[in-house]
């Protein structure tokens, strides 16, 4: 977070009658409101110590954690307030999609049929990229069960790192095989599930040597030009 935000007034905020503040979170990158949820004060002053966001769920009635399940984790990078001092802004860096609907935005168009940015190519294959990331990083830190997961009874992606490179190259080449085989049958609906599973773990693979998607698209691009 910035020297500004990590000098926020908690004491200034106005919480409404049952203990709550709305919270508006938006991606820092794209400027993009991914969602909109409350806070009480014991999520606000969590939020800033851990400088990853946390909500009270009005529903439920209790304390929730962004992202503790799905690994889709928000990181503070900045935080404001409004003039009423009755709203609060956060800007973050979101990991994988903010929906629980797998869209990067809660928000969307009443026309259904507009695209939506996180419709894009390149924002879907960002967000998967930043899931498959966040899966290693929580491997390192040994938020997995290893047993688990070496029996395939956890994240498949944390399997794939665990088992390491050879693994992931052979999933690379058995769905390489496999796209090949879905072309020569010309069965087209094979092909797209066939592609997909090979663009995800060619992904898994460029995460496992540290190479940003953002790199392809600059390499694409230049043979573009």
């Amino acid at each position: 977070m910035t020297e500004q935000s990590c000098k926020l007034d908690i004491s200034k905020i106005k919480y409404d009658e049952k203990g709550l503040v709305p919270a508006v979170i938006q991606d820092e990158k794209t400027k993009t409101v991914l969602m909109v949820a409350y806070m009480n004060q014991e999520s606000l002053e969590k939020t800033l110590a851990e400088g990853y966001t946390n909500f009270y769920s009005r529903s439920r009635q209790q304390f929730w954690k962004k992202g503790e399940t799905s690994g889709h984790v928000q990181k503070v990078k900045e935080v404001l307030y409004d003039c009423d001092k009755d709203t609060l802004l956060f800007k973050v860096e979101q990991t994988g999609v903010a929906c629980h609907e797998g869209r990067f935005s809660c928000f969307r168009p009443f026309d259904e049929s507009e695209v939506l940015p996180d419709d894009k190519p390149e924002d879907i294959l960002s967000g998967l990229y930043d899931i498959i990331n966040s899966r290693k990083s929580d491997l390192k830190e040994g938020k997995f069960d290893l047993d688990k997961i070496a029996k395939k009874q956890s994240s498949y992606t944390a399997y794939l790192f665990q088992q390491g490179q050879d693994k992931i190259l052979k999933k690379v080449g058995e769905e390489s095989a496999e796209t090949i085989i879905a072309s020569k049958n010309n069965d087209k609906k094979e092909l797209v599930y066939e592609m997909a599973d090979l663009w995800y773990h060619c992904l898994v693979l460029l995460n496992y040597h540290d190479i940003e998607i953002e790199e392809i698209f600059t390499e694409l691009n230049s043979r573009r030009k």
